[in-house]
């Protein structure tokens, strides 16, 4: 079976409580992030990464961010690759995205003609 690849987009509450981590639990995350990464080697096709500003753009205007009405911030993406979109969903549970504090990931197939 031909693996689809999905987009995964990481969302986080603004101004949530988790506070500044301390240098311990940097430590920790990152070995997390790290054991993640590994396990799922096979599935990570691009980490993406952070997201900077934006626009919203129509036909007729663009209006740039911070949007403060967001109830959200999307935080970054990433691209995975399985064979289904329950295999995709189960290896973005367990992303770094996922397990933080009023995070989440919203996991779409991308579709090719």
């Amino acid at each position: 079976m031909t693996k689809k690849q999905y987009l995964c987009i990481q969302r986080s509450q603004p101004n949530g409580d988790c506070g500044k981590p301390s240098p311990a639990q940097m430590e920790e995350m990152f070995a997390k992030f790290n054991a993640w990464k590994q396990k799922f080697a096979d599935n990570i096709v691009d980490m993406g990464g952070k997201l900077g500003g934006g626009q919203v753009v129509t036909s007729e205007s663009a209006t740039g961010g911070p949007f403060i009405e967001a109830k959200e911030i999307i935080g970054g993406y990433m691209i995975l690759q399985a064979e289904s979109i329950d295999e995709a969903v189960t290896v973005a549970q367990q992303s770094p995205g996922a397990i933080m504090p009023g995070s989440s990931v919203e996991v779409r197939e991308i579709v090719t003609p």
